[in-house]
């Protein structure tokens, strides 16, 4: 597997430990609040998964530009195969459209390939056109599996009404 992968002026790379501030820097400025405690947490388990080159960062002339955060999971939800979620994704507003999105994914699915990894699972905020647009283009499609959420509070409360 290549450390670094250089894609027109990107290079991509395996996140490092010293990427925490740019990582809660660039996405403090994707979301408009900084999330330090769970970037830390994040990047931890990544960098501790030794080999497994799924975490990324994206470079442009030596500037932090991107990065993205994946595990990989070997069997979930009752499923025996190997999957990847990608957790995060964040490109510097200043550098979209330049591929660097584009140079993130690639490097993940030649790592995850290798790792004999096939599906890659994510998220998307129903209201994020952009974001559902950019990965409509890489490839990815609606899941065949309807994700459910609880809110265990209200829950709660509707228990106590009804009695």
């Amino acid at each position: 597997m290549p450390a670094t992968l250089h894609t027109d002026s990107v290079v991509v790379r395996r996140l490092r430990p010293d990427d925490l501030e740019s990582v809660i820097a660039l996405d403090a400025r994707i979301v408009a609040r900084r999330r330090e405690q769970y970037f830390r947490v994040k990047l931890d388990m990544a960098v501790k998964e030794t080999g497994v080159e799924i975490s990324l960062a994206a470079e442009v002339d030596g500037l932090f530009v991107g990065f993205l955060i994946a595990r990989v999971f070997y069997g979930e939800f009752g499923r025996i195969e190997p999957a990847a979620v990608l957790e995060v994704l964040g490109v510097d507003p200043g550098f979209r459209e330049r591929g660097i999105g584009r140079a993130l994914l690639r490097q993940l699915r030649t790592n995850l390939l290798a790792l004999g990894v096939r599906n890659v699972h994510t998220e998307v905020d129903w209201d994020d056109q952009a974001l559902m647009r950019f990965f409509h283009r890489e490839g990815f499609v609606p899941a065949r599996r309807l994700c459910l959420d609880l809110d265990c509070e209200d829950h709660r409360r509707r228990e106590e009404t009804a009695g």
